[in-house]
């Protein structure tokens, strides 16, 4: 389909994009970029890439498809590197947790190319980061948020959709607005209690003591708290008005069963653990017979 992925950001999420082409025969070659030469280096090693550029600029050069794995804050920066040999025949995605940010980037550089950009969420990833943990399955039987702009041109997005298809992944379309509200509530504040509830028990003297008695409910409910910090300190502040409307959430609901323990009304805060328990037995991770945010 693709004779070459120019790929910026040879990390996790963008390694295994290119090895997912490359396994699904979709593209000939990768031209791969990254701030650190290392990291690009291991990752033709690893046969993520085929060529190492030395410059965003040249990664994209003569590409047919650019994909943009970068951190959502130097996401216009790499639009500024890349403008002036993007060809209006390339599609060009990204991969980042945050859309409005990124959308409001592409309008203020991107101008006359904005119309071959189509953004993109690819609800995967890991809490381990970098090129070696790539894995040509990571998309497949996930979710991926595409949210096209009125400019977008109907044979890009067609093109996306055909690619995040023929990986395994699910599509669906929503505006840049409803993807930051929707993920600040399954996404951005889990990560955020997870970050608060290490912290608050990282604190404390008997820390060591506490991890120490810690089981697999804690392994699970803590897992996303491991994640890349540089990454998630981007993505909070990107999308933080809507996290912080959702940490407000929070806090009402964790003030109404604090009110029933400090009573004491057990009735009462059963009924809101059985809410609870009612709304998650209900919820399922979505299949591929179903379309419902997740991550």
């Amino acid at each position: 389909m693709f004779e070459q992925l120019g790929l910026i950001g040879c990390g996790l999420m963008g390694g295994s994009f290119a090895l997912a082409l490359k396994q699904a025969g979709l593209v000939q070659r990768v031209v791969g970029y990254s701030k650190s030469p290392s990291t690009t280096q291991l990752a033709r090693e690893l046969g993520v890439i085929d060529v190492e550029a030395p410059s965003a600029l040249l990664a994209v050069s003569g590409a047919d498809i650019v994909l943009l794995a970068v951190p959502v804050a130097a996401t216009e920066e790499t639009f500024k590197s890349i403008r002036h040999l993007l060809s209006p025949d390339t599609l060009v995605m990204d991969v980042g947790s945050t859309k409005s940010d990124i959308v409001a980037a592409a309008r203020t550089v991107l101008r006359e190319q904005l119309p071959c950009f189509v953004p993109a969420h690819p609800i995967a990833g890991r809490e381990v980061a970098g090129v070696r943990h790539a894995d040509a399955r990571l998309y497949q039987d996930r979710q991926v948020i595409l949210t096209p702009l009125p400019e977008t041109r109907p044979d890009h997005l067609a093109r996306a959709e055909q690619v995040w298809k023929a990986l395994g992944s699910r599509v669906r379309h929503m505006t840049p607005e409803a993807h930051d509200t929707a993920y600040a509530a399954v996404s951005h504040l889990p990560h955020l209690v997870a970050f608060a509830a290490m912290n608050a028990i990282a604190a404390q003297p008997q820390a060591r003591e506490f991890l120490s008695l810690a089981g697999p409910g804690f392994r699970d409910f803590t897992r996303i708290a491991a994640s890349d910090p540089s990454v998630w300190r981007d993505i909070l502040l990107a999308n933080r008005a809507n996290v912080l409307a959702q940490s407000a959430q929070l806090r009402a609901a964790l003030d109404a069963l604090e009110a029933c323990m400090q009573t004491p009304d057990g009735p009462a805060l059963q009924q809101l653990i059985e809410k609870a328990s009612d709304a998650r037995s209900a919820w399922t991770l979505p299949s591929a017979s179903a379309s419902v945010p997740d991550n």
